[in-house]
């Protein structure tokens, strides 16, 4: 077997290329070589290397990594060496390795300083190389038109190698133009000696302020991670970020240690401003692969740096592409030597080895490795940009293929500040002063002469104008649609509110009209009071809303709408947190609850007049300066306490959420076909009217939309048919022959025609609905109309106020029985009539206590809720025995058991008969009582029960207590205490009372010393006699 063995050359500590970041990359391709040769993947060969550290900050100085190399290649027999990751260490072993013949493969080393291979004949470099990059960026901004732009970089680091690769590209380009700024000529004299010191914000801000004056518009930020999002802030308060201005931050790939944070969210208190700000930087970086064998890969270092070097990444983000570089370099070398043996040739040739790596492909870790004929490695990169401006996440754009030089976009649109559809200039197309459009063709007193001659003639007109600007400025800025978060009061609905929509399919009226959930189903609106009016509030999903022009016009035109069948809207509340749309509130729910609701019947008459509310209201929005609805659904139109069908959520498209319309499906089978075909697409007039055709459809058939078909297809399959263009006829609803008359039926198919053009207008659809029902009811005869829907909502007022009954009288059947079980029924029905429950003598009565006799030691050695189990399954058990007898549970505490007899309702002398009878009916339960922890242990009951007066009385107001006083509650404590296990301890009066009716057995037990009393004759009661037994 061949061994090869290799130098592997990197810096120490703290510099961020050591080997903790490295090495576990080049063990991993290490192992995979000796075992693909051990499967006889490869030739008979094995490879190894030998290690040393070069020096702190990439070898300072650099002459101390060729002295390593030297070194290294005194001692061993090398044939080759793996590193340095250093562009300037890296010079000097490359020259030392030509003049060895031995080859040198590195991950890093990335500077235009290298590329000179008539000199450095056997260096390979498997990493990116800054010229390629310049390349990429300036194809880039090709693309968008980009030819003059700003570079702000920073010394010392990567930032300056790319600054050198772009100043060097730019000496190649004719019609490209860049600006230079070099943060060290911004600093001050402790910046310019300190290299390596991070630029203060004051020369930070004094660059960016340079670029505002007369430069471009177009600035790429070439730094550490902290210093781009200090700009990127810097450039928000200076309101840079509007759109006019194009932001681009060059990051090879996400890495803190290597190139900073930059990160919009630092959790600092500006993390919102930074994101806005972040809109308008676009970031670019090397091509990151998506597959399971890279994140495996990045997996497996992650753990080899943990168990090996006890280091854990800062970021779950975190991306070291140098140390996938150095992995391929492994491999690199390992193909070449591979084809080397397999040839005949000789490995120690180090000049054949590296020409064998030189114009080759492979797949390595990261991608498609293209290794070109200068021995450099042909970078792919990728444009990103932020997609999201909720969540601020970042997408890709288009890659950028170094080998070809070829951009390929990845279908994701980008979204440019500000609203614009496309990039911002690199500068105004009249300059930044207007210079570029000055004229000298006409002597200046022409100008003049023009001048006041438009202003003689233009003067009324121009007044005019500023005039109503004025006006218009004025209503703009004094927000009257503002409203303060306090001023709302929120309130529970009332019981009103759910009339109209209670029934077995029906979900609730206080359902929300604006809001939907991912089923297609809706949920509970809120609901407030502002003004004495009852009000929706709708959340707005925005951190931040900017009151720029726009969006106060968009406020503006909502509360200049007025008109029957539209939601009123109320006002907004745009201070954080706490922002909403505020609505008229419509108490009936929507359209969708409406149809649902099987209890509520709809004659045709009704969904006529149901029907024309829509119309009218959808006429009225085309006609408007809204214009258009975009979002129309049956759950979007609503119904007010009068049953008028009023249309709502449009409007405002500034704090629409389309994202979340978007994702719910089922809310798409109300969007026109030409739309679900392009999503990108503008929302039309013909989409509405395509809309209010499948309403029609709900209205006639009281079902949801696309029902009969969705009981054989999911909604994502009726979506992509409808897509299809292919099917003839076009794929539209099952209409049910019950479903409308012809008339109306033929106009609903209108709606869905598949050419939008051939859609009849919302004006033309009301007046064809108004010629169907004319002489009816539901034409627009008001009183009429009214009279049916007061009369229809009786009737269903009548079936509901019988049902609310019912539920009430139930609840109060299910309060008073909770009450009497906490009260005697006496007590109870006193309470109930609002009367006072004065305490109550009794001359006689029976009282019995009970106790476990070992509960202390049984509970110490059990845990609490074995215990409480425990207790709860005894009393369920003795409750359910003395529910038999006349007597009375008092209360339980602990394992203390309490039951009277003979109160409140007197029963003679029977109460000392029912006590007895009870206690033995106890005492046998007990015998037979399994405890569910312990089933080997039997409990052992300690009962006493004793005859005489007391008084009873209700204790309290919250959680009142039946409670017993009296020397015989006492005494019956005694005769319990005194007992012994499982034997009923009897006294003398109640001894003397149970031999009245001579059915008991009882034993005299003798005289007893009682506390407080003396000696006292008691008597155990042993059984009743069998043949008296009842």
């Amino acid at each position: 077997m061949t061994a090869i063995l290799l130098a592997l050359l990197l810096t120490g500590p703290p510099h961020n290329l050591n080997e903790i970041h490295l090495r576990p990359a080049i063990d991993i391709a290490f192992e995979k070589v000796n075992n693909g040769a051990a499967r006889g993947l490869y030739l008979n060969f094995s490879m190894s290397y030998v290690f040393r550290e070069t020096g702190p900050d990439c070898g300072r100085p650099v002459m101390e990594a060729p002295a390593v190399a030297a070194e290294l290649y005194r001692r061993y027999s090398l044939d080759g060496i793996l590193g340095s990751p250093c562009s300037y260490e890296t010079v000097g072993i490359a020259d030392l390795a030509a003049y060895w013949n031995l080859p040198v493969v590195t991950g890093v080393s990335t500077s235009a300083v290298l590329d000179d291979k008539s000199r450095y004949r056997t260096l390979t470099r498997t990493s990116f190389k800054t010229g390629v990059l310049a390349k990429a960026v300036v194809a880039f901004f090709e693309e968008y038109e980009w030819r003059q732009f700003a570079l702000v970089w920073q010394y010392p680091g990567y930032s300056s190698l790319i600054a050198i690769a772009m100043k060097e590209l730019m000496e190649t380009q004719e019609n490209v133009t860049m600006y230079e700024f070099d943060l060290r000529d911004y600093g001050s004299i402790k910046d310019a000696l300190d290299a390596a010191a991070a630029v203060s914000r004051s020369s930070l801000f004094t660059m960016i302020n340079a670029l505002l004056f007369s430069l471009t518009a177009v600035i790429i930020l070439s730094a550490q991670g902290e210093l781009v999002r200090e700009a990127m802030l810097h450039a928000f308060d200076t309101g840079l970020v509007d759109g006019e201005y194009a932001f681009v931050s060059i990051e090879p790939f996400s890495n803190t240690l290597v190139f900073g944070d930059d990160n919009w969210k630092q959790n600092d208190g500006r993390d919102d401003d930074a994101k806005k700000a972040y809109e308008s930087l676009l970031i670019f970086r090397l091509f990151k692969p998506q597959t399971d064998e890279y994140r495996a890969f990045q997996r497996e270092l992650e753990r080899r740096e943990i168990l090996d070097y006890n280091w854990t990444r800062p970021d779950p983000d975190h991306n070291n592409y140098f140390a996938s570089a150095f992995h391929d370099a492994v491999i690199l070398y390992s193909l070449a030597v591979n084809e080397t043996l397999a040839e005949g040739g000789n490995i120690s040739d180090g000049y054949v080895i590296t020409r064998k790596m030189w114009g080759r492909s492979f797949k390595g870790i990261s991608g498609t490795v293209t290794i070109n004929e200068n021995g450099d490695r042909s970078g792919d990169y990728s444009l990103w940009d932020m997609t999201n401006t909720e969540d601020g996440t970042f997408e890709v754009l288009a890659n950028y293929y170094g080998e070809t030089g070829v951009i390929e976009t990845t279908g994701v649109k980008p979204v440019w500040p500000g609203g614009g559809i496309g990039p911002p200039r690199d500068a105004p197309e009249c300059g930044f002063e207007n210079e570029l459009c000055q004229s000298n063709e006409l002597p200046i007193l022409g100008l003049v002469g023009i001048v006041a001659v438009v202003v003689v003639l233009a003067a009324a007109g121009i007044l005019f104008v500023i005039y109503r600007k004025h006006r218009l400025d004025a209503e703009l800025m004094s927000m009257s649609w503002k409203v303060a978060w306090e001023e709302l009061i929120f309130e529970e609905i009332g019981k009103s509110v759910a009339t109209a929509t209670s029934g077995s399919r029906a979900l609730s009226s206080k359902r929300s009209m604006n809001e939907e959930i991912q089923d297609g189903g809706q949920i509970f609106a809120t609901v407030a009071r502002y003004k004495g009016r009852m009000v929706m509030v709708k959340k707005i999903g925005q951190s931040k809303i900017d009151l720029n022009r726009r969006v106060l016009m968009e406020l503006r035109n909502m509360r200049n709408l007025e008109h029957t069948n539209v939601v009123r809207f109320v006002g907004a509340c745009v201070d954080p947190p706490d922002q909403a749309i505020l609505t008229e509130y419509c108490p009936r729910g929507s359209l969708q609850d409406i149809l649902e609701n099987d209890q509520l019947k709809l004659d045709w008459m009704f969904r006529q007049s149901l029907l024309m509310d829509a119309v009218r209201g959808l006429n009225y929005i085309h006609d408007s300066v809204i214009g258009v609805h975009g979002r129309l659904t049956s759950s979007n139109c609503v119904v007010d306490g009068r049953f008028v069908l009023k249309i709502t959520d449009f409007g405002i498209p500034s704090f629409r959420n389309s994202n979340k319309y978007e994702d719910n499906n089922y809310k798409l089978l109300w969007r026109a076909p030409e739309r679900l075909r392009d999503p990108s697409s503008l929302p039309s007039k013909e989409g509405d009217l395509y809309a209010l055709g499948i309403i029609m459809l709900e209205i006639g058939t009281r079902c949801g939309p696309f029902d009969e078909e969705r009981k054989v297809m999911d909604t994502d399959g009726i979506l992509e048919t409808l897509k299809s263009t292919s099917s003839q006829p076009p794929f539209r609803p099952s209409v049910p022959e019950a479903a409308w008359n012809p008339v109306i039926k033929d106009l609903m198919k209108r709606c869905w025609a598949e050419n939008p053009g051939d859609r009849p207008t919302a004006s033309a659809l009301q007046t064809a609905l108004k010629k169907i029902n004319k002489g009816t009811s539901s034409g627009g005869n008001i009183l009429d109309n009214l009279l049916n829907r007061m009369e229809q909502y009786a009737t269903n007022l009548e079936s509901l106020v019988e049902e609310r009954t019912a539920a009430f009288l139930e609840e109060k059947k299910r309060s008073e029985t909770l009450l009497y079980e906490v009260l005697p029924r006496s007590v109870a029905e006193q309470l109930k009539q609002g009367k006072s429950v004065d305490p109550e003598s009794y001359e006689n009565v029976t009282i019995f206590f009970s106790d476990i006799v070992g509960f202390t030691s049984l509970s110490s050695q059990s845990t609490p809720l074995e215990v409480v189990a425990l207790l709860n399954d005894l009393y369920t058990c003795f409750d359910s025995i003395i529910a038999n007898f006349d007597v009375y549970k008092v209360e339980t505490i602990g394992d203390a058991y309490m039951v009277v007899s003979g109160l409140p309702i007197r029963n003679g002398f029977a109460h000392a008969r029912e006590i007895a009878q009870m206690s033995l009916a106890l005492l046998g339960a007990v015998t037979s009582f399994k405890i569910r922890h312990r089933p080997d242990e039997q409990l052992k009951l300690r009962a006493g029960i004793h005859s005489g007066p007391c008084v009873a009385g209700v204790i309290g107001v919250k959680m009142p207590r039946y409670c017993l006083f009296g020397d015989t509650v006492n005494t019956t404590s005694r005769m319990e205490s005194t007992g012994e296990a499982l034997k009923i301890h009897t006294s003398l009066t109640c001894k003397t009372i149970l031999d009245k009716f001579q059915i008991f057995v009882l034993e005299l037990r003798g005289l007893v010393e009682m506390k407080g009393k003396g000696q006292q004759t008691t008597f155990w009661l042993l059984s009743q006699k069998d043949n008296d037994k009842g």
